[in-house]
């Protein structure tokens, strides 16, 4: 009439127990690297997506460029000189910061900034072949030689004979050079002077525009 009714029932060993505790900390520590791998990722994109809009974005203009006539036979270009400024977008860049790829036929080099002297001043018969000045054209916080807003504006000063070397005296008629402007950051400008092809009736010191 009555029914024995038995009741399963689990037991749980210690080496069960022991097992799934290691499985468990096992995933713990699993998600805790995939987290930290995550974080060490998402930082790294971070920082090359902002060092690819730096290159992108901070660097210079070149607004205009005129060269000045070197009266030596033959005549040439010796000193070419750039105005500059910060592009659209642009952060702050420092010309001490920033280098200039030199290419003509004859020459290449990479010029950086001499902030020894102004360029008013600098002698360019002792100045190395590697080196541009800066002159301030308009600065309205005395940052200068920091380019840190849309209205600075500095002229940037070639002098052509000196990187060319001693057996040429600058640029002659119809040479072309190329210069790459590159601030600390990456950020390039490029421009392409070709010297004119006629110098007869310029003198010593005159500007002649490029």
């Amino acid at each position: 009439m009555f029914e024995n009714i038995k009741e399963d029932r689990g037991q749980v060993g210690i080496g069960t127990l022991i097992v799934f505790i290691a499985m468990v900390l096992v995933a713990a520590i699993a998600a805790g690297v995939l987290v930290n791998t995550a974080g060490f990722l998402q930082a790294t994109a971070e920082d090359a997506g902002q060092q690819s809009v730096n290159k992108v974005t901070n660097r210079v203009d070149v607004v205009s460029v005129h060269g000045i006539v070197n009266g030596s036979s033959p005549k040439s270009v010796d000193n070419l000189n750039l105005t500059v400024r910060l592009a659209a977008g642009s952060g702050s860049v420092s010309l001490n910061n920033t280098s200039i790829k030199y290419l003509s036929a004859d020459t290449a080099r990479t010029l950086v900034n001499n902030n020894s002297a102004d360029a008013e001043s600098i002698d360019w018969a002792n100045a190395s072949n590697n080196e541009f000045a800066v002159r301030d054209i308009a600065d309205d916080d005395t940052s200068f030689p920091i380019l840190n807003s849309q209205t600075d504006r500095v002229e940037v000063v070639i002098n052509t004979s000196v990187v060319e070397g001693s057996a040429k005296n600058g640029l002659q008629t119809g040479e072309s050079v190329t210069l790459e402007i590159t601030s600390r950051n990456g950020g390039t400008a490029q421009v392409i002077l070709t010297m004119p092809q006629q110098l007869a009736g310029k003198n010593d010191g005159d500007p002649v525009a490029l």
